[in-house]
């Protein structure tokens, strides 16, 4: 009975309870709602048209952003013991300038993809050196800091997707801000959709990549060490020799890469520029997946496979409520019901109630 006893300790007190719980939840609430809703079995997985087809490729598919986000959001929310609510503007930016470069739909000076695609990802990393400076350099806290962008970024994205109005003579008359550009090249296309002759998304792969690519990081080299003894106590990592204020820095121009290989990836799946809606709200679900991955908010404690199983589940609940029939203005109160969960659940005072009422029952 002890040895029962302990297993249900250690199990409770893995960080990976309540995430792997929690999708396991989402996971049983998908299927029954696609059996009821449409008679399709959730796990079922096939063959169509030459790639794969089924709810659990269309979940790891679309999670293909928001799980690049999380791993640059962990990376910040452990450092600065803050978040990064730019994210989803960095991301319109960086969609904006690949899609200008590629400048295949309009009169512009047309680029080569890789090129074009270079410049969108050092965009996002110039946004994320903008909010690091603010944060680690200037000390300003981090939701105000990255509030700028938050603001003024997808305002910038539409400035960037500007275009000159013509009149009959061919003489500009104006300039239409905030327009949809699109991009007429299929090889564009391949990064959110498929490649020719793979059966599985491209989004998949650059997302397992990323992930891979933030684990060898860590694993391999001080930075994991140096981003907890930061995220914990600052000034003693000071003290020992580490430069908190450079860690942060990295931390988040990391979290400007990964938003802008998530913008990649949107505005190839939607083949153009929309300033307007290109992650729009994904910074909440970022910072749910941080959460939702048992990673500690108030710095130090961190593991990225947290984060992804939170993304994960995100996007599971998030396609499970859109089959419900939840508009998409109410998204957010059904994923304020989960914060809300996630908050309780790592309060101490809350756990703290919990044994006491558990040592009433007993006596």
């Amino acid at each position: 009975m002890s040895e029962v006893k302990s297993l249900k300790d250690k199990i409770l007190k893995n960080q990976f309870a309540l995430p792997i719980a929690a999708l396991i939840a989402v996971i049983i609430l998908s299927a029954i709602v696609t059996k009821a809703k449409y008679g399709v079995n959730f796990f079922s997985i096939k063959i169509n048209n030459g790639v794969l087809y089924g709810s659990i490729i269309d979940i790891l598919n679309r999670a293909g952003e928001l799980v690049i986000l999380a791993m640059g959001m962990t990376l910040v929310v452990a450092s600065s013991r803050g978040t990064d609510i730019s994210v989803g503007a960095v991301m319109a930016i960086s969609g904006a300038l690949i899609v200008r470069c590629l400048g295949e739909s309009y009169d512009g000076y047309a680029m080569l993809p890789l090129f074009a695609i270079l410049i969108g990802l050092i965009g996002g990393v110039l946004c994320g050196a903008f909010n690091g400076l603010l944060v680690a350099r200037l000390n300003i806290q981090p939701m105000v800091a990255t509030l700028i962008l938050y603001t003024a970024g997808r305002g910038m994205a539409q400035l960037i997707s500007s275009r000159n109005v013509f009149d009959d003579a061919g003489n500009i008359i104006s300039q239409a801000t905030g327009v949809i550009l699109y991009v007429r090249m299929q090889s564009f296309r391949y990064i959110g959709g498929f490649i020719p002759g793979c059966i599985i998304p491209t989004p998949i792969f650059i997302a397992a990549f990323f992930v891979a690519i933030t684990y060898l990081l860590l694993r391999y080299t001080a930075l994991g060490t140096y981003i907890k003894t930061v995220g914990i106590n600052p000034k003693a990592a000071r003290l020992v020799g580490i430069n908190s204020v450079l860690i942060m820095f990295i931390c988040y121009v990391y979290c400007g890469l990964s938003s802008g290989v998530a913008g990649l990836i949107a505005s190839s799946r939607i083949y153009s520029s929309d300033a307007n809606n290109i992650g729009l709200n994904l910074e909440m679900d970022a910072i749910l997946a941080v959460a939702l991955g048992g990673n500690s908010l108030a710095g130090g404690k961190f593991n990225i496979f947290g984060s992804l199983i939170g993304a994960i589940t995100i996007q599971a609940l998030t396609i499970s409520l859109y089959s419900i029939g939840v508009p998409a203005n109410q998204l957010p109160v059904y994923k304020a019901i989960v914060v809300i969960l996630i908050v309780l659940f790592q309060s101490p005072a809350f756990k703290d109630m919990l044994k006491s009422l558990k040592k009433e029952n007993v006596k």
